[in-house]
C-alpha cells in the first residue's frame, strides 16, 4: 500500500496543518513542509527500490499497484499504479508543493492553516489524478483539485480575485461536464458488449466502438484536457487566475494543474481513441503551432508581470501541445521533460514575481526597473530562470524543446520550423522582461531588500535543477523509455516503428495540417 500513501499523506498532512494553524500559524507551516518532505522521500525510495527490478526490463510493467474495490456493484475501485511517466510528475507534484509551502510563508497571514488545507488537499487531487487507474476515481481527484484550487484563488489572491475564481471554476467545470459524459458514455459501451460493466481503465481499453461513436466520446476527454492545459482558444481564464492568485496557487497553477491535461492525453485520450486522435492530428499539431506563437506575443503585450509569465505557460504548452501529436518517442520524451522544466522554471518565476510584489505593492513593468542594483541576488536567479524559459541551450527546457522540434520535422518540416520562431519569440519577451524589471530606468522609492536566505534556497534548488536536467537527462529518459513503450502498445504502435506509422506500416497520423 505504500503508493496509496502517496495520496493518503497530503490529505492527512492538510487536516494536520488546519488544526496546528489554530495554535500557531507557523505550525501549519512546519507541518506542510514535513509532509510533503516525507512523502517525497517515500516516493524517491520507491524509485530506488522497483524502478531497477522492473523498469529496468523495460516490459512496461507498473512499478507499483494497488487495488481493492470501492463500490463493486457499480464497478468501481481505488486502483492506482506508478510507472515512469506518474513516477515523474508525482516528484514534480511534491517538489513544487514544498517550494509553494516556503513561497507563502510570509505572504499568506490570515487563516494560515486553512490555506495550507487547500494547498495540500490541491496536492493530493493532483498526485491522484497522476496515480488513478479506475476513470471513476480519476474524475473524483480531478474534481478535487477545482474545489480547493478555487478557494485559494478566491480567499488568498488580489484585488479581482472573485471575478477570477469564478472564471476559472466555470472554464474547468464545463470541460469536466464534458469528459465525465464520455466516461458515462465508455462505461455503458463496455457494459453493453461484454457485460462487464467497470470504471477499470485497463478493461476499458479493450473496448470495441464504431469509429463514429470513439470520435465524440473523444472529444469529451479533450474538452476537459484542452480546457486545463490550456489551448489556444480556450485559454482566457489563465492570465486571470494567475494575476490574482497567491503566489502558491501561481505555482501550482503553472507547474501541476496545466500538467494534468497534457497527463490527460497521454493516459487516456490517446490509448482509448487512437484512431479518433489521429483523425485530428493535424488540428492538433496546428493548435500547438499557434499556441507557441499567440502565448509569446501576447507575453510581450502585457503590462502586468504575473500575466506575461502566465502568458509564457501558454506559448509552452503550445510545445506540449505539438510534441503530443506528433506520436513518436522523441517527442514523447520531450514533451514529459518540456513539462518537468516548465513547471520548475514558471514556478520559479513566480516565486520571484510574487516576492517583487509584497515588496513593491505592484505587479506593473512600468512601475518597475533599476532593481539590479538593489536586490542583485534576486535579479540573478530572475536572468537565469528567463534564460532556461527562452531554451537556452545547457538548462532543461532547451531539451525539451528540441526534442519536440526533432520528432515533429522529419513529419512536418513546416510546423516545425513555425514553432522554432516561438523559440524567437520567447527570447524577446524573456530578455525583455529582465531589462524592464532590473536593468531599465530606476525607479524612486525606498531601498529594496535582496532576496533572503529562505528564497534564494528555494530559488537555487529550482536552477540547480534546470541546469541537471539540460546538461544529463538520461535518467529521465531512462525512466520513460518503459511507459512509453506500453502507451505505445496500448494505441498499436511501437517506439521503433517509423515516424508516424504503425508497425504494419498503416499511417498513424495525417501529413500536414489539411490531413484528416
Amino acid at each position: 500500500m505504500m503508493i496509496s500513501w502517496y495520496i493518503i499523506l497530503p490529505f492527512l498532512g492538510g487536516l494536520l496543518a488546519w488544526l496546528a494553524g489554530r495554535k500557531h500559524a507557523d505550525a501549519a507551516r512546519w507541518v506542510s513542509v514535513a509532509v510533503l518532505a516525507l512523502d517525497l522521500m517515500l516516493v524517491l525510495v520507491g524509485w530506488l527500490l522497483y524502478f531497477p527490478i522492473k523498469g529496468g526490463r523495460e516490459t512496461g510493467a507498473w512499478l507499483m499497484e494497488f487495488q481493492h474495490p470501492w463500490v463493486p456493484q457499480l464497478g468501481i475501485g481505488f486502483h492506482v499504479g506508478l510507472d515512469g511517466l506518474s513516477l515523474l510528475l508525482v516528484l514534480l507534484a511534491l517538489f513544487l508543493g514544498i517550494i509553494a509551502v516556503l513561497g507563502s510563508w510570509k505572504e499568506i497571514e490570515r487563516r494560515v492553516g486553512f490555506f495550507h488545507l487547500n494547498l495540500l488537499w490541491t496536492l493530493a487531487g493532483v498526485i491522484g489524478v497522476f496515480l488513478a487507474l479506475d476513470l471513476f476515481l480519476f474524475y473524483f481527484f480531478w474534481e478535487l483539485m477545482l474545489v480547493p484550487m478555487y478557494f485559494l484563488i478566491a480567499l488568498w489572491g488580489h484585488e479581482n480575485r472573485a471575478y477570477a475564481s469564478v472564471k476559472f471554476f466555470i472554464f474547468t467545470q464545463l470541460g469536466s461536464l464534458l469528459m465525465l459524459l464520455s466516461i458515462i458514455g465508455l462505461y455503458i459501451v463496455h457494459g453493453q458488449t461484454t457485460g462487464n460493466y467497470t470504471f477499470d481503465y485497463q478493461e476499458l481499453l479493450q473496448t470495441d466502438m464504431s469509429p463514429q461513436l470513439s470520435f465524440w466520446l473523444m472529444l469529451g476527454f479533450l474538452a476537459a484536457f484542452a480546457v486545463k492545459l490550456p489551448v489556444v482558444p480556450l485559454h482566457t481564464w489563465l492570465a486571470d487566475a494567475h494575476a490574482e492568485a497567491p503566489t502558491a496557487g501561481s505555482v501550482i497553477l503553472a507547474g501541476l494543474l496545466l500538467k494534468t491535461g497534457a497527463y490527460g492525453l497521454i493516459r487516456f485520450l490517446f490509448p482509448f481513441f487512437p484512431e479518433a486522435a489521429a483523425s485530428i492530428s493535424g488540428l492538433g499539431m496546428a493548435l500547438g503551432v499557434a499556441g507557441i506563437i499567440y502565448g509569446a506575443l501576447l507575453a510581450f503585450a502585457q503590462q502586468d508581470l504575473k500575466k506575461l509569465i502566465a502568458y509564457t505557460s501558454i506559448s509552452h504548452m503550445g510545445f506540449v501541445l505539438l510534441g503530443l501529436f506528433a506520436g513518436n518517442e522523441a517527442a514523447f520524451q520531450g514533451v514529459v521533460i518540456q513539462m518537468i522544466c516548465h513547471g520548475i522554471g514558471t514556478g520559479g518565476l513566480f516565486i520571484i514575481a510574487g516576492a517583487l510584489q509584497e515588496r513593491l505593492r505592484t505587479r506593473e513593468l512600468d512601475k518597475m526597473g533599476g532593481l539590479w542594483s538593489a536586490m542583485p541576488r534576486m535579479g540573478g536567479c530572475a536572468l537565469v530562470l528567463a534564460l532556461a524559459s527562452l531554451g537556452l541551450p545547457g538548462l532543461g527546457n532547451f531539451v525539451g524543446e528540441f526534442l519536440i522540434l526533432l520528432g515533429v520535422f522529419p513529419d512536418n518540416p513546416g510546423l516545425a520550423a513555425l514553432a522554432a520562431t516561438g523559440l524567437v519569440a520567447a527570447a524577446v519577451y524573456a530578455l525583455w522582461l529582465v531589462q524592464k524589471v532590473f536593468f531599465g530606468p530606476a525607479g524612486e522609492g525606498p531601498i529594496i531588500a535582496d532576496a533572503t536566505r529562505r528564497e534564494l534556497v528555494m530559488l537555487s534548488a529550482m536552477i540547480a535543477l534546470l541546469f541537471i536536467l539540460g546538461l544529463y537527462p538520461q535518467p529521465v529518459l531512462d525512466t520513460l523509455r518503459p511507459a512509453f513503450a506500453v502507451l505505445g502498445e496500448a494505441q498499436g504502435y511501437s517506439s521503433k516503428a517509423g515516424l508516424n506509422e504503425r508497425p504494419d506500416g498503416i499511417p498513424r497520423v495525417g501529413k500536414g495540417i489539411a490531413s484528416p
